[in-house]
């Protein structure tokens, strides 16, 4: 480690010492200090290199989230290894492309993704072990392995801006492509969380976000960045939810459509005390905000990001500019440009630029994409935005190209589902569109050209596209039109689509 770097590992280090006797870990009846958090992972790294590790490897985690998968954020990062964090929404042949794509040495998989697991790595030849997240299951060996020794290692020769995780955004153009995570580019991006949102080591998070996702492991950071807590729950489970709120006093969570109004509507029945909830962030529609604003003392906070920033580049409470996605954050240089690449002026449309610390360090094995992205010193985010003249973004879609739709915060990308959609044998033409949903923010749509003199049910297709793909992919209308609108060039006219077909 450099003179000037200050890791992943540096921030577990720093509150063993200052935040020694205060909890950092909560999963069930368990509680564990930060003392304790940095002796497990310092096991763990151990274990790592015992079983030959090295600085830059690949280490692949398919698993719901538990201390095993937090332990691991440790370890790699002291080693310098690189977490391959696996969505495990992905159906099998998903999930074998990720993994074949970042090519890990090792493999740790939780009991509920085993037997798809073997599936997935078979023929990968870097894969050297595959390790049980708990007891050892299907032939996998155990975790407790890697915690049976005296967990003392020399630190790997680990810099600021190595990088540290590998998290595979949706598919563009079919394949899903790699954002690689700098240690700094995250330390960065939730500082300035920790700043904006005066977090201190009295504030609890519960980690209820899937930890590969970077929302869930930014929400993990920033905790552990101010030395407070972090509750670990295995997914989303609204009851358990709310009584970690009563009991642990949680200050803060993460939520996407539909945690937040699911964790209302179980509360109407529970009734748990949820007052110390100071802050809540994330994506919601204005009847769920006007919910939490009268039924906690809470305040809902709008924010913009992505994984290629690191996490969140502009954030402000919801209602104090309604619609729109805040103001940019401290670290984050946020612009608006035109299809030229030069910067709009205030009030028009363009694509949302941004570039500063937090700005992630390319896409894994893919130079030409890094570039393009990068392209005028900037990173183009794909996504559509204006600025008011008080400086509040307002986002405004995807860039043509890279229409994305966000169903329950997960990234879909159009031309992924339509490539599926279009192998049915019925199909002949097919135009994929985000529609507003009340319960997932926004759900999938699929308008369908049949084949001359043909009929198919609505279920039939629906079953055939998520038995190929991720179920989150599927689509959840489906309409079945004579002709599709077409442009000059005969491509099919999307804006004209959505203006005819934009609702559920």
């Amino acid at each position: 480690m450099g003179l000037h770097d200050f890791t992943i590992y540096s921030v577990l280090k720093r509150n063993a010492i200052v935040h020694s006797q205060r909890t950092a870990l909560i999963q069930g009846e368990e509680r564990i200090t930060h003392k304790q958090y940095l002796e497990r992972v310092d096991n763990v790294a151990k274990g790592l290199t015992e079983v030959g590790v090295r600085k830059g490897d690949r280490v692949a985690i398919l698993a719901l989230n538990s201390l095993e998968y937090v332990y691991l954020y440790g370890a790699c990062a002291k080693l310098g290894a690189i977490l391959l964090l696996v969505n495990w929404r992905l159906n099998p042949e998903e999930i074998k492309f990720v993994i074949s794509d970042g090519s890990p040495k090792v493999v740790f998989v939780g009991k509920d993704y085993q037997k798809l697991a073997k599936t997935a790595i078979s023929g990968i030849d870097s894969i050297i072990r595959c390790f049980s997240m708990g007891p050892p299951e299907n032939g996998f060996d155990a975790f407790g392995e890697l915690m049976n020794n005296d967990g003392v290692s020399s630190e790997g020769d680990v810099g600021a801006d190595d990088p540290y995780v590998i998290m595979h955004t949706a598919a563009v153009g079919g394949r899903p492509r790699g954002a690689v995570l700098s240690h700094s580019g995250l330390l960065n991006a939730n500082f300035q969380m920790v700043a904006q949102w005066n977090l201190t080591s009295y504030d609890c998070n519960i980690s209820m976000l899937p930890l590969f996702h970077v929302t869930g492991m930014g929400c993990w950071l920033m905790i552990s960045q101010v030395g407070g807590t972090n509750i670990i729950l295995p997914r989303v489970e609204p009851e358990s939810a709310l009584n970690m709120i009563q009991q642990e006093k949680v200050t803060i969570l993460a939520s996407f459509p539909p945690i937040l109004a699911s964790l209302l509507d179980k509360n109407r029945e529970l009734h748990r005390e949820v007052s110390s909830l100071r802050l809540v962030f994330g994506l919601e529609g204005p009847d769920t905000v006007k919910r939490l604003d009268e039924e906690t003392s809470a305040t809902f906070w709008a924010v913009f990001g992505q994984c290629e920033t690191c996490g969140l580049v502009t954030t402000a409470p919801y209602l104090e500019r309604l619609g729109s996605a805040g103001l940019p954050c401290m670290l984050s240089d946020v612009r608006i440009v035109d299809e030229q690449g030069n910067f709009a002026e205030t009030g028009r449309t363009g694509e949302i630029v941004v570039r500063g610390p937090i700005v992630f360090s390319g896409y894994w094995n893919l130079e030409k994409e890094t570039e393009h992205t990068f392209r005028g010193g900037w990173h183009h985010t794909g996504d559509m935005g204006r600025f008011d003249e008080d400086g509040y973004l307002y986002y405004a879609g995807r860039m043509p190209e890279k229409e994305l739709i966000k169903p329950g915060g997960e990234n879909v990308y159009p031309a992924e589902v339509e490539k599926v959609v279009l192998e049915h044998p019925l199909v002949e033409e097919v135009s994929v569109i985000g529609v507003p949903d009340q319960q997932w923010g926004e759900a999938i749509k699929a308008v369908c050209v049949l084949k001359q003199g043909k009929s198919l049910e609505v279920a039939e297709l629906i079953e055939f596209v998520a038995s190929r793909i991720a179920r989150y992919k599927k689509p959840k209308h489906v309409v079945f039109v004579p002709g599709l609108p077409k442009n000059q060039d005969g491509s099919i006219d999307r804006v004209k689509v959505k203006s005819e077909h934009g609702s559920a």
